[in-house]
């Protein structure tokens, strides 16, 4: 038969009895102890006493010990050498009765005193007594009371055990109480408040995430869906056909590059992809990057200007970064109006980092979309975006590909006067 461990409560409470009698007895037994030697050092006093008045009285008048002992009701005996000068009735002590003595002898004579202990045993067994009596009552009012204090500060940890019950995927905005939150029980559940909101967070970007994938997947496969339908319910020509062949291969594009970036996050996101870093010219990269993407700003009579300082370089993987820039690139020349201006530099700061910026004069970004940007299938103006090709990727996987190499991206606006991407990455 297996025994249940006991509760946390009944362990305090145990734990919280044994240290109070523990202390108890120790105290207990240092009180009795002390007690005890001061009782029989004031008998040995008195007998001390006894046998310097004994000594006075013999010296000055030997007749009057009689009196003496009649006096004092101590036992003596008073002897010069092998001869009894004087002895009290009932000397030597004998039998049961408990006597204390005390001897003080010269050249002279020699007096030995004796008192009875039974006072003093009397007062320590009255003490003892009292010690055995209490000393349980203390071990069950400590008992009693650590299982009530116990209770009292555990109560928080029963809140909180009630309140996490209830708390559900559907209502993840909840939160645990907190009574104290300087105390451990209010940090932590200040913990698993934090964690909550992560949770929460986490579980409002899944389902926007999955809301925004099925919408930018269904548009697509909507549109040759709806492409082949007409064309099956009409006779075309070859050159028809091959018209209708040719948008369902540029949707088909379309979600193939969605899928692609997709997977990419996601394997991004999971730690799959292996980053292999070497010292890299930023300038080459910027270069290449910029020649690659200049024909579609030439499409649109845009000027692209590239700055490049002396050469600066960065420890990094110079396939995932470029990646990163050209997105950046990218998504300038698509937001630039025709006509507009789009600058890309490379060049170090002071402290020797290195720092790409990618500069357009398209409408900016408002200061409250400018913290959402980076997000899966976030968009400023959702419908020009779209039509525009765009899947809401581009920035996410930027910013994954900046800080994958140890990097950041900062990003300045001004809405109506076009928006600056500037990528810091270490010094090499």
């Amino acid at each position: 038969m297996r025994i249940a461990a006991p509760t946390v409560r009944a362990r305090l409470t145990l734990w919280h009895a044994a240290a109070l009698t523990l202390v108890i007895c120790v105290f207990a037994v240092g009180v009795f102890v002390f007690v005890r030697a001061r009782l029989y050092s004031t008998l040995d006093e008195q007998i001390r006493e006894d046998l310097a008045t004994i000594d006075k009285v013999y010296r000055e008048e030997t007749g009057d010990l009689g009196e003496l002992a009649l006096r004092m009701g101590t036992r003596f005996e008073v002897a010069e050498g092998s001869t009894v000068i004087y002895r009290t009735a009932g000397w030597p002590p004998t039998g049961a009765t408990p006597f204390r003595r005390g001897t003080t002898a010269d050249a002279a004579h020699r007096i030995t005193a004796a008192r009875d202990e039974r006072p003093v045993r009397q007062t320590l067994w009255t003490l003892a007594v009292i010690m055995a009596t209490t000393i349980p009552c203390a071990v069950a009012l400590a008992i009693a009371g650590g299982y009530l204090l116990a209770g009292r500060m555990l109560a928080p940890v029963g809140a909180m055990a009630d309140s996490a019950r209830r708390i559900t995927a559907e209502s993840l905005g909840a939160r645990l109480p907190m009574a104290n939150p300087g105390d451990e029980f209010g940090r932590l559940a200040s913990v698993f408040n934090e964690t909550l909101s992560r949770l929460d967070a986490a579980f409002e970007q899944l389902r926007r995430f999955t809301a925004d994938a099925s919408h930018e997947l269904r548009t697509p496969l909507t549109a040759i869906r709806s492409v082949g339908e007409v064309a099956l319910q009409r006779s075309l020509t070859a050159e028809g056909y091959r018209e209708v062949i040719g948008s369902m291969l540029e949707d088909v594009d379309r979600l193939t590059r969605l899928v692609e970036n997709l997977l990419l996050l996601t394997r991004a996101e999971a730690g799959r992809i292996l980053l292999t870093r070497a010292t890299v010219d930023l300038g080459e990269l910027v270069a290449g990057v910029s020649d690659s993407l200049r024909v579609l700003a030439e499409e649109k009579n845009q000027e692209l200007t590239v700055e490049l300082a002396d050469p600066v370089a960065a420890d990094c993987d110079a396939a995932v970064l470029r990646q990163g820039i050209t997105n950046l690139l990218h998504n300038a020349i698509k937001y630039t109006p025709r006509m507009g201006l789009i600058r890309v530099a490379a060049t170090s700061t002071v402290t020797g980092d290195a720092v790409i910026e990618v500069q357009d004069s398209g409408p900016g970004i408002p200061p409250p979309d400018q913290q959402r940007v980076f997000e899966r299938f976030y968009r400023v103006d959702h419908a020009r975006s779209r039509d525009s090709g765009g899947s809401g990727l581009g920035l996410a996987i930027a910013r994954w590909a900046v800080e994958a190499n140890g990097g950041r991206i900062e990003l300045e606006s001004v809405e109506g006067r076009g928006a600056l991407f500037r990528v810091v990455l270490p010094r090499s």
